[in-house]
């Protein structure tokens, strides 16, 4: 709806939407996992025209929540136009098209990938601006990049360079290669921090990143970014300094090289930082540069769905918020069945973590699916799963024994980014909640 909206107010829609819609044109295939044999050779348009239900899909099973989402993307881009800070969504959350669209839809400013291989998705699908938070330094990839900016005058890239050595990898790989005149690469300082991943760990080193890339000839300068989130696990106030005063050198630099006037004329600097668990103080200590001519760009992906564990705890806009705004809430659910009851306060599902996700906490159990026809779903109280195998899980309780073989179990998971990567075809449904819901869409990925 809202690319029509776009449109008819003469503004560029920011992907190719026509490529997008397309993906409702495919087939359902074998190769979709846990799509029931009879939706196989159909395509998604035909499947979700009928509004099939939940209790028409096997087991085990990730969804979506529509309502849930689009919640989140109202909300997310609400509270980055109330806080002077643009959003650049870090697709490889997702790796949907579909869900970069509706975020760009949102008004994201870009979609953020992590390596060429999702550049190349989000080139299939036209994402016209991007953001690579990575260096790029293998010369094939530099070369195919270069390629692309050449074929469209339309696309934007920026890549990220933390060290010297970097920027001469990047130069040696392109200068031979690119007609004399042809755009630069835009390329952004990377500010690290101690204990941190990558990124200058001082501001000398970051000055002679920049000082390197103003002496080639095929790079641009265009701002400073980094990474909070490798500086601080938690949402104590102890490492909420931590994060504060990691932003505060990265501003220091950027505003370093604005006055001594290493920015081209005229180029608006990005300054770009923020994951999803502490964008509320990059805002706080970030946003001020705008006012001096600077894009400040998060570069949060989490959000779209939430989750219902380590960002239900950490995000700002969590189940403690540290910021105003709408809080999120949770816009992805797993679906499971109980296969066996070896013995007492043991019951094993038919998911893992092939299925799942466990890297930042393991599934909650939350609901018991209607046993009968015209029963409600019954919240789930007790019961913990103790551990993931590859495929199947083990749930413990106390007394006597809640769930019986053959029970379909809602649970909350944590960590989107190592969710969706478990999934191929993902269905959405109308609501989580309800005793049957509904599929409304099919969201297909690409890992």
């Amino acid at each position: 709806m809202r690319n029509f909206q776009l449109r008819e107010l003469g503004m560029p829609v920011p992907y190719d939407a026509a490529t997008v819609a397309a993906l409702a044109d495919r087939q359902v295939t074998w190769q979709d996992k846990a799509l029931p044999p009879a939706w196989w050779g159909r395509t998604v348009r035909e499947i979700v025209a009928e509004r099939p239900r939940l209790s028409e899909l096997p087991t085990p099973l990730l969804t979506l929540s529509a309502a849930g989402m689009r919640h989140n993307l109202d909300a997310m881009a609400r509270w980055c136009r109330d806080h002077g800070v643009d959003l650049a969504p870090h697709g490889k959350t997702t790796m949907a098209p579909t869900l970069w669209a509706a975020q760009l839809d949102a008004g994201a400013w870009a979609i953020t990938l992590a390596n060429t291989f999702q550049l190349g998705v989000a080139r299939a699908f036209g994402v016209r601006r991007v953001m690579v938070a990575n260096s790029v330094i293998s010369p094939l990839q530099l070369r195919w990049i270069a390629d692309q900016l050449a074929a469209d005058e339309t696309f934007e890239v920026m890549v990220w360079a933390d060290s010297v050595r970097t920027v001469e990898q990047l130069e040696a790989a392109r200068a031979p290669y690119v007609d004399p005149g042809a755009r630069p690469l835009d390329v952004l300082v990377e500010i690290g921090g101690a204990n941190g991943r990558t990124g200058a760990r001082d501001a000398d080193t970051a000055l002679a990143v920049a000082d390197a890339i103003g002496r080639s000839s095929t790079l641009r300068l265009a701002g400073v970014a980094g990474y909070e989130g490798a500086i601080a696990h938690g949402a104590d106030e102890a490492g909420l300094e931590h994060v504060r005063a990691y932003l505060r050198e990265l501003a220091g630099v950027h505003t370093r090289l604005q006055k001594d006037g290493r920015y081209d004329d005229g180029l608006v600097p990005v300054v770009s930082a923020g994951g999803s668990a502490y964008f509320e103080q990059v805002a706080e200590v970030l946003a001020p540069l705008g006012r001096s001519g600077a894009r400040v760009v998060l570069r949060s992906g989490a959000y779209i769905t939430h989750d219902d564990g380590y960002y239900r705890q950490v995000s700002p806009l969590g189940s403690a918020p540290r910021t105003d705004g709408e809080r999120l809430v949770t816009a992805m659910h797993g679906w499971v069945r109980i296969t066996s009851q070896p013995e007492p306060g043991l019951a094993i599902f038919d998911a893992g973590k092939r299925d799942l996700p466990y890297d930042e906490g393991l599934p909650e159990p939350q609901l018991l699916r209607p046993r009968r026809e015209g029963e409600s779903p019954v919240p789930l109280t007790g019961m913990t799963v103790s551990k993931l195998n590859d495929q199947h899980g083990f749930l413990r309780f106390d007394g006597d024994a809640p769930v019986v073989v053959g029970d379909e179990l809602r649970v909350g998971l944590s960590h989107p980014c190592t969710a969706f990567d478990k999934w191929g075809l993902i269905p959405v449904i109308d609501d989580p909640d309800g005793a049957d819901p509904v599929v409304v869409d099919l969201v297909r990925t690409f890992f």
